[in-house]
């Protein structure tokens, strides 16, 4: 126990006086802990590694893989030519190489349905790009320039949201007399952009006024270059989260325009087609049940991907 000394303030009162010991006789005692601060990371180094551990990520990014292998590589698993019908095999039952047997037209319904993720998923996947390309870019434009580039683009935004999609799509597609996988990409997207575009113009405001764009600012780095270098990386996520989700959508509202016959022409293998001409026979025969289970399954897919990484990109989202 070090000697105390006593030193009382000047205008200390009886009972108030405190002690100090030498400072060659105090012992210094280490930190109990030291903390490790580490690396840091970005927002998407962040991201991945808590996608890697959720299960729901694991699963949907199994299953959209494995549509993708069906979209590319049919041939894998199965060598009948999906547009070959043979009358005299009209609502056959299964059989050896027929799994599903055949519907009135006498077509494979494997084949049929095997090929018909083809024109779904490049449909969905074509919309979303343009989706996220188009109405991104002009949204975080709007967002980051303001004045009256963001006037302009909103209020044309707000004419296309008044639009339905659905009631959109259907009367342009009937105008058309040559319809293809282009014409629907194109349209879907056409009247969907003001989503992303809405998503886009929000997050780069929110970016706009961090403390890494005014240091660049303060560098010299021009307004164009702090956009693409600064703030188009940190105002990404909610854009990408938005189309994922709305990658289902879209493949969803094609099957319904090929459902409505006013989607792909019948000469495209599709599930919306499979779909309308089983529907018919749906109290005779299961056929229907091949086409919409694979459509549903697919869009349960992205749409499980697209939580996934909303959880990941989005604190304030994340399920505790």
């Amino acid at each position: 126990m070090p000697d105390l000394e006593k030193k009382p303030p000047a205008d200390a009162r009886p009972g108030q006086e405190y002690y100090v010991a030498p400072p060659d006789e105090v012992e210094v005692l280490a930190t109990d802990k030291v903390v490790d601060t580490g690396t840091p990371t970005s927002i998407w180094a962040d991201a991945w590694r808590q996608l890697r551990r959720n299960p729901i990520f694991v699963v949907a990014t199994l299953m959209i893989m494995f549509v993708l292998v069906l979209v590319f590589f049919p041939s894998l698993f199965t060598d009948t030519d999906p547009q070959y019908c043979d009358g005299a095999n009209s609502m056959a039952p299964r059989s050896s190489g027929h799994p599903f047997g055949f519907d009135k037209q006498g077509c494979d319904i494997y084949a049929r349905t095997i090929y018909g993720a083809r024109a779904s998923v490049e449909a969905g996947v074509g919309s979303a790009f343009l989706f996220l390309m188009f109405g991104g870019t002009l949204g975080a434009l709007a967002g980051f320039y303001g004045g009256l580039l963001d006037s302009f683009v909103s209020r044309v935004a707000e004419i296309f949201y008044a639009i339905p999609l659905m009631l959109a799509a259907i009367v342009i597609m009937q105008l058309l007399e040559q319809r293809t996988i282009w014409t629907v990409i194109v349209i879907l997207a056409l009247f969907t952009w003001p989503q992303a575009a809405r998503i886009a113009r929000s997050a780069v405001i929110e970016a706009r006024n961090s403390e890494y764009v005014t240091a660049a600012k303060a560098l010299g780095v021009s307004r164009f270059r702090t956009l693409l270098r600064h703030v188009v990386p940190n105002a990404a996520g909610p854009v990408i989260v938005v189309t994922t989700i709305w990658l289902g959508v879209f493949i969803v509202t094609e099957a319904t325009l090929s459902f409505l016959g006013v989607g792909l022409p019948r000469s495209v293998v599709s599930w919306g087609s499979d779909i309308a001409q089983a529907r018919v026979d749906i109290r005779t025969s299961p056929i229907l049940f091949y086409p919409a289970t694979a459509l549903a399954l697919t869009v349960l897919s992205f749409i499980m991907l697209g939580d996934a990484v909303r959880d990941a990109l989005d604190p304030k989202a994340r399920k505790r």
